[in-house]
């Protein structure tokens, strides 16, 4: 019997490992086949790029990961960030670029990477090859992108969607009414802008809310209008009228008309504008690099000995291991720790990217910054988030960079306890008796409710991590603790805003980060190494959480935009513990 258990398992063992073998040859056939290795930067290349995507902080190196992020037979570009800007800049000085090709309809990723992308593009013009956008129909975002380069041309039957911004947010308090659900809610004193709580009793915003939103919309607003209007020469009022009045969205000849575009072109059109650019021959073939391509193909930066870090944290902030979507607190600890203690590393870079989370991952992460920063310089580059536990994080940093769009600030706390009684009793007909050594044994059972007491010591607990949280920001901004209060409980700020109020030291993005980690570090010469350690398909694999990243990319695909709000609940069903965590979406 025993030898016939043992061959049996062998039996099943060698199949599963059969199986995960073949499922490897199958994802690395369909890698092979889209494969980026043989890529020839000939004379009169033109960089393209199509961000229709939800842009990374930085590209998946390992092609078998991305292959089986788009296990559906296209070669599609997910280049981060990193590459993205690093082709930019590299295309500038290649003589073999001719210039840029967008192609936008619509773009992953929020207003502060599109601020950095266009700053870069910029730049690019500087050497006098062109940058040519086109879309048969172009979103807001996508447009803002594209006002960078030399000419904007659209289809004649197409849409330029520019409408203005909204922050849109999902309440669930009629549904938890008709579930019998009620969410018990601690939240730090004189929090009232920390409305990430507000959709579980209320059914539209707070004054509050409502408050800040106004403020930090149409100071996000502002900055997308100016850069317009200094680029198409557009006044702030005309873009802001037609805006109002939709005339762009539904008639592409009145944005010729008003100069948002430069003609109404088909797409063979626009290949024939860019041959000429590009000095090829009607019968010629343009060489187009994707992002992806081109970022195995240019040329490489010289390698040398001394080192900044670039840490990227990525995501909501949990207690634990993290992957390459979320900032874990073992995860990101060691990391920190594992830059501070090479000693080729000699300035450290953290770009934050997240709209908070655990309290206590926060703090865990803090500390491994503290370490750091008091043997090297360390700096913090601000995406298009840094809220809430993400500034926790970034509080203790030598400086702190964000873009003029960034959200940040978000100083506040909260914590939510579940009460299904009522809809376990009277809903679904179960009813709880429960035996207990101690008078709160049961505490945070969902079966009851939160006692007086219980309630009150979770107030005590959300006050003081609050408290701990405007004590941190008064020490390490050099501010009153009375004052940080003032600009804290909870409200979200715009990085301009934040300037000004003495959050952030500097608008710039990650480049501008770099260059002063640089300075302080006294390198003229250095390499970039970035941590953490990117999880492969095999550890995936190994670790069991293959399924969940290519179930996202999967919805994402499908869904576009509308996957937002079930990325909403979803992230509320993972809250544990006290949390720091930024309350809403901004829909551009």
């Amino acid at each position: 019997m025993k030898q016939f258990v043992k061959f049996m398992f062998a039996s099943c063992l060698g199949s599963a490992l059969l199986l995960i073998l073949a499922f490897i040859i199958l994802v690395w056939t369909v890698s092979s086949s889209t494969s980026k290795n043989t890529v020839t930067v000939k004379p009169k290349s033109v960089l393209y790029m199509n961000l229709n995507y939800e842009i990374p902080d930085r590209s998946n190196e390992d092609d078998l990961s991305m292959a089986l992020m788009n296990f559906n037979g296209k070669n599609s570009d997910m280049s981060g960030m990193n590459d993205i800007i690093a082709n930019i800049d590299a295309a500038k000085d290649d003589p073999n670029i001719s210039g840029i090709f967008l192609e936008l309809s619509s773009i992953g990723t929020s207003t502060a990477n599109i601020q950095e992308i266009r700053n870069h593009i910029i730049k690019f013009r500087e050497s006098g090859k062109f940058v040519i956008s086109y879309a048969e129909t172009m979103a807001q975002n996508a447009y803002y992108l594209a006002t960078a380069g030399d000419k904007i041309y659209l289809n004649p039957e197409g849409m330029l969607d520019i409408h203005g911004m909204v922050s849109q947010i999902m309440f669930y308090k009629h549904l938890l009414d008709k579930l019998d659900i009620e969410i018990q809610i601690i939240r730090g004193p004189n929090n009232k802008f920390k409305s990430a709580v507000e959709p579980y009793f209320l059914d539209k915003m707070s004054d509050a809310n409502r408050q800040q939103m106004e403020k930090l919309l149409n100071s996000m607003w502002f900055e997308i209008v100016s850069d317009i209007n200094a680029s198409r020469g557009i006044s702030i009022d005309k873009i802001n009228e037609l805006a109002d009045n939709l005339s762009l969205t539904f008639d592409a000849n009145v944005a010729l008309e008003e100069n948002f575009v430069d003609g109404l072109y088909y797409r063979d059109q626009i290949i024939s504008t860019i041959k000429d650019l590009s000095g090829i021959e009607e019968s010629g073939k343009i060489n187009i690099l994707t992002n992806s391509q081109y970022a195995t193909a240019r040329p490489k930066e010289k390698v040398h000995s001394d080192k900044i870090a670039v840490i990227y944290a990525s995501g909501q902030i949990i207690d634990g291991e993290g992957d390459n979507s979320t900032i874990g607190s073992i995860t990101l600890s060691k990391a920190i720790r594992e830059a501070r203690e090479n000693k080729k590393v000699k300035a450290i870079v953290m770009r934050v990217n997240s709209p908070g989370g655990s309290a206590l991952a926060s703090e865990v992460i803090r500390r491994e910054v503290e370490l750091a920063k008091a043997e090297k310089p360390f700096i913090i580059s601000m995406g298009n988030y840094a809220a809430s536990g993400g500034y926790w994080i970034s509080a203790e940093g030598d400086r702190i960079f964000a873009d003029a769009t960034t959200l940040t600030g978000s100083i506040g706390v909260f914590g939510t306890f579940p009460n299904a009684k009522k809809f376990l009793n009277e809903t679904v007909g179960l009813t709880f008796d429960v035996v207990k050594t101690n008078e709160n044994a049961d505490f945070g059972s969902i079966a009851e409710p939160l006692t007086p007491y219980q309630k009150t010591m979770l107030q005590k607990h959300v006050g003081n991590t609050y408290n701990d949280f405007t004590s941190l920001v008064a020490r390490t901004r050099g501010l009153r603790q009375s004052y940080v209060d003032s600009i804290g409980q909870g409200r979200v700020w715009s990085g301009v805003d934040a300037l000004e109020i003495g959050l952030v030291d500097e608008l710039g993005g990650l480049d501008k980060a770099i260059e002063y980690a640089a300075k302080q570090a006294n390198l003229e010469n250095y390499s970039i190494k970035s941590y953490p350690k990117q999880q492969n398909l095999m550890e995936m694999l190994m670790n069991g959480n293959i399924q969940e990243p290519y179930t996202k990319s999967l919805l994402k695909k499908r869904l576009g935009t509308n996957y937002t709000y079930i990325e909403t609940v979803e992230n509320i069903t993972k809250l544990d513990g006290i949390q720091a965590l930024m309350p809403f979406m901004i829909v551009e």
